[in-house]
């Protein structure tokens, strides 16, 4: 009798420990269950669908430090292109600059006003200059802030006889702004110069 009891002891010993391990395999199980849809979720909200020339494009959401480099780059290019890509006319001029304002403070302004009381813009309609500008290297410090920059590139000044290369490096300092369709990467362009402005023939 004393041995049945001893069987069953050890049988609910056994039971007992089974359904403990039990428990806690259902408990690791419903944790991993749980974290892995959290994680599918999250994934999946990171994921946009932008919409151009009517195709759906998959994107992915990132922090802002994960592409602060990119974009300061794509800031710093896109202000140069606008302020320095011209052609003969005034209203392209006058685009462009515009779009180039917004990007910058008054220092691209002032830029802008002493080359217009120079005569640059009217001397480039009146000689039929087109003028374009390809963006060589971007050097920059994000370990300060503003955070810092200097832009090297190359300019072209095409008229119907000849065509001027000119090397340009301009230096400045890029502060946090809200983002806006006319600044999109959220960027302001301050304290901005030109450090050295070249001219070099190029054989036709």
């Amino acid at each position: 009798m004393f041995s049945q009891f001893k069987n069953i002891d050890t049988a609910f010993r056994h039971i007992k420990t089974f359904s403990i391990f039990l428990i806690l395999a259902c408990i690791l199980i419903s944790g991993f269950a749980i974290w892995k849809s959290y994680d599918m979720v999250k994934t999946a909200q990171a994921k946009i669908y932008i919409l151009a020339n009517g195709k759906a494009i998959e994107a992915f959401s990132a922090e802002r430090k994960d592409n602060l480099p990119v974009e300061i780059r794509d800031h710093v290019k896109m202000f140069h292109h606008y302020f320095f890509t011209l052609d003969p006319d005034e209203k392209v001029i006058q685009r462009n600059i515009k779009l180039a304002l917004n990007l910058s403070d008054e220092s691209a302004k002032k830029s802008y006003d002493n080359l217009k009381e120079q005569g640059f813009y009217r001397n480039l309609i009146s000689a039929n200059i087109s003028q374009e500008i390809t963006a060589d290297s971007i050097k920059l410090d994000i370990d300060q802030y503003p955070f810092y920059f200097r832009y090297y590139a190359t300019q072209k000044l095409i008229r119907s006889s000849s065509t001027i290369i000119r090397k340009l490096v301009t230096q400045g300092y890029l502060r946090n702004v809200s983002r806006s369709d006319n600044n999109p990467h959220g960027f302001l362009v301050q304290r901005w110069e030109t450090l050295e402005n070249r001219n070099e023939p190029l054989k036709p």
